[in-house]
């Protein structure tokens, strides 16, 4: 038997029976808390006297105050059932897997080394000494250094050199230990090259253990304004932005919030094929959003979305928006509840006042200010209106203590208190008026934008560019913003994505191989674009396939130039030679894909066909029967089976087959846009891939098969 298998076998029983413990204590104290809240909730409910009918206004005020310490009790008990159940969920995926490494570091001359085991989350003993360290803190920066000898790490800034004497690999199931490794060159590591080779899951897993070197620089960069990260396909981009925030929200952990991070992703498929992955590292998942919901979000839905909108407009909103004088029609009265607050002659009185400075986010504080002003002289009239008066009295009980924190009674036949009810009645009935004022809901941004543009219709693109230029609103709050696919966005998309979170650092994720449509930007626009918004650009580079087997990576890259094959590499075992293959005949063609769609069926893992657009789609779909599964944009990846869907729906996602259905010449001819389009298609695929054509094959294959 081997020694150290034994030693580590030992240590792993040794640390899950602390992890067991901490369960069964945390268990524990989940029921014992649930029983107390139950007891103490029934205790005082008993005591309340809900039903006010005959009872005098002490004892109403009594039970009022009784009902508000009972809900701060309450709220209490949650904050502690939160915290318990968020260690918890901490401790049940550290019962999965303890830990997946371990380094041996010598950290000062004169002491013997130091064995740290690094796993998903960090756990320690009753001593507060750590048995597991978490993956993101700085010590474990030397695992993935993947540097025996003297290295480094940072810490709170500082660099820390130590000496790294052993760099061990678990594969860990539970409590078993399967095998161990020990390793220092990354393409070498056999637990990265036991996870490459299995099938395809349906949602994306954490590459915590596996995290390689390049991935890894990405991962734990400098905070800097604008990270560009270009990767070819299947080198991790949306793995490594994944622990990336999760990197993120540990180094803050006490300062950055999930709200305060978006992520904006190709298409809701890919949204929920990626949204387990941060829950498993004991993470909450960041706004997300497609370019869709995000506009919906401002609440613009039902508009032409713009994602391919002119900069040339944009450019000319922005030089026209200083000195355009806003006229009364451009206003809109303030309505709520049916009550006129300000009307358009008072809103554009405000904007005159203040007609010396240029239009813009500066000048619409002094406007704003003026009309907070001007609402609590209103609110101040209706207080004394006879009617706002009326309906005061006219609250039940429970909306009296709701409003005013106690019941009129008889301060109705004092004038001056009356006033005062009645103003706190006119703030809380009309108080959401300040969000219309705050997002200038007042101004007609449609017409404003159409009379700058010459009677050219907004976009919603354009409406929210405006509509920023004018106010200067967008996210103040949000810090990180995350863009995977970077290269399908329009350079319209990207400035307004920069005027929107003007104070927030951007990780910007792509292929500039993979941009599938046109009109997109180009690298050096992306650049230009941030470097005017942010101040400059950082780059990296992922130049290694961790997805495709080498026979695949060899297919799509043979359809980049000579230059760029030489730089990239997989690290893959050899698997299956692709099948290439043109059909005269279009029955023989559905023969051959009836066929491979059979066998996607029979076989363990997940085939998808992808077809170059919905038209097509629909069209195999016919001919392929019930057995084949229509993805659709709302739907998830499934486990196993075959699937038929579009090339933009397939984007981010990886299967085990990839059968690319129409690779014949009018689909894919020999133009830049079709070459990033049947790279796309063919990268997406892991251990197989089918490239069939319905006719004559696409030229752009010529050098593959020569």
């Amino acid at each position: 038997m081997d020694k150290t298998f034994e030693e580590e076998q030992q240590h792993l029983t040794e640390v899950y029976a602390t992890i067991v413990k901490l369960r069964d204590e945390l268990t524990e104290e989940l029921e014992i808390h649930q029983q107390q809240a139950e007891e103490d909730l029934e205790r005082m409910s008993e005591e309340l006297h809900p039903d006010t009918f005959g009872v005098d206004a002490d004892e109403i005020m009594e039970t009022l105050a009784a009902i508000e310490t009972l809900n701060s009790v309450i709220d209490a008990y949650n904050q502690r059932r939160d915290y318990a159940k968020e260690r918890m969920q901490r401790v049940l995926a550290l019962l999965r897997q303890p830990y997946f490494a371990k380094v041996r570091l010598k950290l000062m001359p004169n002491r013997p080394a130091q064995d740290i085991y690094i796993g998903a989350v960090g756990l320690t003993n009753d001593s507060l000494m750590p048995l597991v360290v978490d993956w993101r803190s700085p010590v474990a920066e030397t695992y993935y250094n993947q540097e025996n000898g003297r290295t480094s790490y940072k810490v709170d800034g500082r660099t820390k050199h130590v000496d790294l004497e052993l760099r061990r690999q678990f594969d860990i199931k539970a409590n078993k230990l399967l095998m161990y490794f020990d390793t220092t060159v990354a393409i070498e590591d056999s637990l990265l090259l036991g996870a490459l080779q299995r099938h395809h899951s349906e949602k994306l897993q954490a590459i915590t253990a596996t995290i390689q070197r390049e991935q890894n620089e990405v991962v734990r960069h400098d905070d800097v304004p604008v990270l560009l990260v270009a990767g070819i396909a299947g080198s991790g981009k949306t793995s490594v932005l994944l622990q990336r925030i999760a990197y993120l929200f540990y180094q803050e952990r006490d300062r950055l919030e999930p709200r305060q991070v978006s992520l904006f992703t190709p298409n809701a498929v890919f949204g929920k094929y990626i949204d387990s992955v941060l829950p498993s590292l004991g993470e909450s998942n960041p706004l997300v959003y497609t370019w869709r919901t995000f506009m919906e979000t401002q609440e613009l839905a039902g508009r032409d979305i713009g994602a391919d909108s002119d900069p040339a407009l944009l450019k000319r909103l922005e030089e026209a928006v200083p000195t355009l004088d806003i006229q009364i029609e451009d206003l809109r009265d303030i309505r709520l509840d049916g009550e006129t607050l300000l009307n358009a002659k008072q809103l554009k009185s405000a904007l005159d006042k203040y007609a010396r400075y240029p239009l813009g986010p500066r000048r619409m504080g002094f406007v704003l200010d003026e009309l907070y002003s001007r609402l609590n002289r209103r609110f101040g009239a209706l207080a004394h209106s006879e009617e706002m008066q009326e309906a005061t009295l006219a609250l039940d009980i429970e909306e009296q203590e709701d409003i005013f924190g106690d019941i009129i009674g008889d301060d109705a036949d004092n004038e001056q208190k009356m006033i005062e009810y009645t103003r706190k009645y006119v703030e809380y009935r009309f108080g959401k008026v300040r969000d219309l004022i705050d997002y200038c809901d007042w101004l007609r941004i449609d017409r404003i934008g159409e009379h700058v543009l010459d009677g050219h219709s907004l976009n919603a693109t354009e409406w929210l560019w405006l509509w920023l230029l004018i106010t200067g609103g967008g996210s103040k709050e949000t810090r990180y913003v995350m863009v995977d696919e970077v290269q399908d966005y329009s350079i319209s998309q990207l400035m307004l994505l920069a005027k929107f979170y003007p104070k927030a650092h951007f990780l910007l994720l792509g292929d500039e191989h993979q941009a599938i449509r046109e009109g997109t930007a180009t690298w050096d626009e992306i650049r230009e674009v941030f470097t005017k918004s942010h101040g400059g650009v950082e780059e990296c580079s992922l130049l290694t396939s961790y997805r495709s087997s080498p026979e695949i990576t060899e297919l799509f890259s043979s359809l980049l130039s000579a230059e760029e094959r030489g730089t990239l590499s997989s690290v893959r075992r050899a698997g299956v030679m692709p099948l290439v293959k043109a059909f005269d005949d279009t029955d023989a063609y559905l023969e051959q894909l009836r066929a491979l769609a059979k066998e996607g069926q029979d076989a363990d893992g997940l085939t998808a066909i992808v077809a170059n657009d919905t038209r097509r789609v629909s069209w195999l779909s016919k001919q392929l029967g019930e057995g084949v599964q229509v993805l659709k944009k709302n739907d998830t990846l499934p486990k196993s089976g075959v699937i038929l869907l579009d090339l933009a729906l397939a984007k981010g996602l990886e299967f085990d087959h990839v059968i690319v259905s129409d690779a014949q010449r009018e689909v894919y001819p020999d133009t830049p846009l079709a070459r990033r389009r049947l790279y796309t298609a063919i990268s997406r695929a892991m251990h197989r891939a089918s490239v069939l054509a319905q006719g004559e094959l696409t030229p752009l294959l010529d050098a593959y098969l020569s």
